[in-house]
């Protein structure tokens, strides 16, 4: 069973054929779909699955934080199932390809105390940019 899959069935997350396609579709290394993206794919699997149902599926795992919604540059939302593991992103700015990359160091302490405004940070997101190979 694949790692979201298990981690829905440990929260009881109920479990329906179109919710099971959609959770598989994102399922893997590296994803960061479109809805739809997300809605083709699931309709490969289950031909039936309307596109209302794959935007509700989709809305349920980012309230439950099992899904990351990645907004960048007015492009598309996309869908990050790595919502359990540290990360940030590294975007291609022609195309809008996704990456997941694990960057050394602490980027909270990157920030220095007089930049802080008085704010307790308790989260940052980095988002490198660049073109990928394909676009280079």
């Amino acid at each position: 069973m694949s790692d979201l899959l298990e981690r829905l069935r440990e929260r009881g997350w109920r479990m329906t054929s179109q919710r099971r396609v959609v959770a598989e579709v994102l399922d893997g290394d590296h994803v960061h779909l479109t809805a739809d993206e997300v809605h083709a794919r699931a309709v490969q699997r289950l031909p039936e699955i309307s596109r209302a149902t794959v935007y509700n599926a989709l809305g349920e795992l980012v309230s439950l934080g099992e899904v990351i919604e990645v907004s960048t540059d007015g492009r598309a939302k996309r869908y990050d199932p790595n919502a359990h593991h540290p990360h940030q992103h590294l975007v291609c700015s022609e195309c809008g390809t996704i990456r997941d990359v694990h960057p050394t160091g602490n980027p909270l302490a990157d920030l220095p105390a007089d930049e802080r405004f008085g704010f307790t940070v308790s989260d940052v997101e980095v988002t490198y940019r660049g073109l990928c190979p394909s676009c280079a």
